[in-house]
């Protein structure tokens, strides 16, 4: 899978980083019985979606091959 670069990208290293913080606020949120808190980690899930998604937009995310020759991928 090295080969592929798959998640070797601005785009998915921001997304994957606002989501576990998102993810740890949420849980955080369970064990203090926090409504406004879970919501909070909600919207930050949000958040780091449409930020990779925005970045991957704007180049930051995985480049597609031009052609299906020179790849090893079994598809």
């Amino acid at each position: 899978m090295a080969e592929h670069g798959h998640g070797h990208s601005v785009a998915a290293w921001t997304a994957v980083t606002i989501l576990l913080v998102a993810s740890a606020i949420m849980s955080l949120a369970v064990v203090l019985a926090s409504v406004w808190m879970f919501v909070a980690g909600g919207v930050l899930v949000l958040v780091g979606v449409i930020a990779g998604k925005v970045l991957a937009m704007a180049g930051f995310g995985q480049h597609k091959p031009e052609t299906a020759e020179g790849t090893t991928a079994i598809r």
